[in-house]
């Protein structure tokens, strides 16, 4: 055996924001940390909406004059969630939510109490806490008091930087060390225990190679995350590099391993083999280069298992303009798919399940008028770039229904008595079939009609992003990396997207980067354990 190059008492491997919780949660006992990433750190978390989702009474929530607690928070996340987590995790996760708020905001992220007075996919810069998911859609409302739980982190356009960054400011002056151009290649497994990892590191080659790997690594990551070809080329390159200059090292961890690798989605065969289902060619993959399931197949190698490998999730927004909740989301036999209302990743699961991944959103001019309206006051400029796209270059017309349904290729018959459905349950004052809300639903007579196409394709100005919400299983106590034959994989934790979590049945914006500092800074403090 090799001797070891360096050493600290707790390796993190994957430098995003479960890694830098973890990294954080470590140092807070005391112990020594070396996290370690690929490329410059930040992962899918930096180039996130930095939308944290939190409840129960967050100290944002009642500065916005939003009461909420933990019992109505998990009455309705049990209904998103599912059996991704245990019954008990999930209520640790919704008590446990304002302290970690509290948490964050130490470390100096930022975050505002401005109530969004709409509903959206996405606020614009003027609001910083909203409804992120599904909670006063059709069903949820039921079950628990609609809140908003969307702390979108302070900052302009797409903010999760402003989680990102302070994060690992506030890591970098409580002495966690960070090494960044290093791959990690396997697990380093001694007597039963995993005592480190071996990689790749371009970490002492000259200046000019790691600023030049930097330039090509931030590429890669945006714009490269809109533009797979300009990421498959910006990867040719970062690939020659480490080739070229990388050299391989090991790392001792005295205590424990974290896994924070992020899922999958980068890496194409691994999809296919496990949701062979699911177009993802049609989707854009969001996430890093670095989600390639790395992390996963070094544990999977070692014996660890897994779980909800096969989980993904489909986002299509419709919102804004928040009017177009009016419209109805059909097929190509003209049936409806969904409640409208409901969070952009349920709407994507119904499209994805529908005959060729085909969808369409029926409007009238009613609500087509006011849908343009909307579009300068309640969209960030990407998501006006989307709905501009889809209403001038997805637009399929006619003055009847049936005229415009022949027209996109839909069964007109059907469509019209899954509209006249729809109008005739807003008229004689009945629940909708779907169960779309009251003060939502809107009825749809006004011609001419349009069919706003809203199909699974890879356009890049109106993509489906799509991620993986499977990895690793692990004891959801301590984050220990469960093992295929039973018990545990000593010496290894696992976080974030590389472990099944909260979110990984289901997904509602920031419940992703809830769980990732959630769950980071769990198997980073029982990682930092002897």
């Amino acid at each position: 055996m090799r001797a070891w190059d360096s050493s600290a008492d707790v390796v993190v491997v994957g430098y995003g924001g479960a890694g830098v919780a973890a990294a954080l949660a470590a140092r807070e006992t005391g112990a020594d940390v070396l996290a370690i990433d690929r490329y410059l750190g930040g992962g899918a978390t930096a180039l996130s909406g930095g939308i944290v989702y939190a409840g129960g009474g967050t100290a944002v929530q009642r500065a916005a004059g939003i009461d909420d607690d933990a019992e109505n928070m998990l009455a309705y996340l049990r209904a998103e969630v599912g059996d991704a987590v245990s019954e008990q995790t999930l209520r640790r996760f919704c008590e446990e939510s304002p302290a970690m708020i509290d948490w964050l905001c130490a470390h100096g992220v930022p975050f505002e109490p401005s109530v969004c007075p709409y509903k959206t996919s996405y606020p614009t810069d003027d609001y910083y806490l909203y409804h992120s998911g599904s909670e006063n859609s059709g069903g949820y409302r039921d079950l628990a008091r609609p809140r908003q739980r969307g702390h979108r982190t302070h900052g302009p356009g797409v903010s999760g930087k402003a989680l990102f960054g302070p994060l690992a400011a506030s890591a970098a002056e409580h002495g966690v060390r960070v090494r960044t151009g290093t791959r990690a290649e396997r697990l380093v497994v001694e007597d039963g225990w995993v005592t480190g990892i071996e990689a790749v590191s371009i970490a002492h080659a000259s200046a000019a190679v790691r600023r030049r790997f930097a330039a090509l690594a931030r590429i890669s990551a945006k714009p490269g995350v809109y533009h797979p070809g300009l990421r498959r080329a910006m990867q040719l390159l970062l690939d020659r590099i480490e080739r070229t200059h990388g050299v391989t090292v090991r790392i001792r961890a005295k205590s424990g391993v974290v896994l924070t690798t992020g899922g999958f989605i980068a890496n194409q065969q691994m999809v296919a083999r496990h949701a062979p289902a699911y177009p993802w060619s049609q989707g854009l993959p969001l996430g890093t280069a670095g989600d390639d399931g790395s992390g996963i197949t070094m544990a999977r190698d070692i014996g660890a298992a897994s779980g909800k490998m096969d989980a993904m999730s489909t986002w299509r927004f419709i919102a804004p303009p928040s009017a177009l909740f009016g419209s109805i989301a059909v097929n190509v036999r003209g049936e409806r798919l969904i409640d409208e209302s409901r969070y952009g990743a349920a709407l994507g699961a119904a499209i994805a399940a529908s005959p060729g991944h085909r969808a369409w959103l029926l409007v009238d001019a009613t609500v087509e008028a006011e849908a343009r309206r909307q579009i300068g006051t309640q969209s960030v400029w990407f998501q006006r770039m989307q709905t501009e796209r889809l209403l001038r270059f997805g637009r399929v017309a006619g003055r009847t229904v049936e005229e415009v349904a022949t027209r996109a290729g839909i069964d007109p018959v059907a469509l019209r008595a899954t509209l006249d459905a729809h109008n005739q349950a807003i008229e004689h004052g009945t629940p909708d079939p779907q169960g779309k809300p009251d003060d939502i639903r809107r009825p749809l007579r006004t011609g001419p009609f349009a069919l706003l196409d809203i199909s699974f394709s890879a356009r890049l100005t109106y993509p489906m992003p799509m991620l993986t919400l499977g990895g690793l299983l692990v004891d959801e106590d301590t984050g220990a990396v469960r093992a295929e034959a039973g018990g545990v994989v000593p010496g290894l934790f696992a976080a974030g997207r590389a472990a099944v979590g909260v979110c990984s049945n289901s997904y509602v914006s920031g419940l992703s980067l809830a769980d990732c500092v959630f769950s980071g800074r769990r198997a980073g403090t029982y990682g930092a354990k002897p």
